[in-house]
């Protein structure tokens, strides 16, 4: 968000990309976040541990899971977090898997809803190459893209095996126990040390996050595109 108010500052960016990304992001943390968040929730309580759920974590509506912290950090660097869904691996039968499995639910569900809004992006220029050039169509397409394409930035992201991340949780399954909780008894330290290096990559201007989102965001497009294509 910065390097766009810098943009606008230097004449790269007029006012009106400013204003869509506040639109993408704010539409994403409003409504994409609790989706990821409550995936977590609901794929706990399947497995067997209800801790999330009773903790009124199951819901879309946003205040249940935002983080003000994480909400701004979202806003000034362009990636943040949100409240962790509290979850109880001992009501688990299978621990290190089930706890995996509720890990995997957040990015998969972004995935699944950066799909959605691909199809809704394509939609829209399908539209325009049929009916010329609008600008509520050409805003509803970069809004759309916008919001798939942050949809796979979260996936990437929360994929990172990081502790607290999503994928920390996922390569539990092929640690071994004692090397595993040693890894997130330093929990905090690599959540610092993890916002750094990200801080690092874009100050010298290579962000291997931002690579590996638009390959996977240009891979979805380009299937879900296949269709329109083929009708243009």
């Amino acid at each position: 968000m910065l390097s766009y108010l810098f943009g606008v500052i230097s004449g790269q960016y007029e006012i009106k990309d400013v204003i869509l990304e506040l639109c993408v992001l704010a539409f994403v943390w409003a409504c994409c976040l609790p989706v990821h968040e409550s995936a977590h929730a609901w794929m706990a309580d399947k497995l067997g541990d209800p801790t999330g759920r009773l903790s009124g974590r199951i819901t879309l509506n946003p205040m249940a899971h935002l983080s003000l912290t994480g909400t701004l950090m979202m806003l000034v660097f362009g990636f943040g977090y949100a409240k962790p869904v509290p979850v109880n691996i001992r009501n688990f039968k299978k621990r290190k898997q089930y706890f995996a499995l509720t890990a995997a639910a957040g990015p998969i569900s972004n995935l699944l809803l950066a799909v959605v809004f691909t199809v809704f992006s394509n939609i829209a220029y399908f539209l325009l190459a049929k009916n010329g050039e609008t600008t509520a169509l050409v805003a509803a397409y970069q809004f759309f893209a916008g919001v798939a394409y942050v949809n796979v930035a979260l996936a990437v992201f929360n994929l990172i095996p990081f502790p607290p991340l999503d994928g920390s949780r996922l390569i539990s399954m092929v640690l071994p126990d004692d090397l595993y909780y040693k890894l997130l008894s330093y929990e905090r330290y690599t959540m610092y040390a993890l916002f750094a290096l990200i801080f690092l990559f874009n100050r010298i201007g290579f962000s291997p996050i931002g690579w590996l989102t638009s390959l996977v965001y240009n891979g979805i497009d380009k299937l879900v595109g296949l269709p329109f294509e083929l009708l243009l």
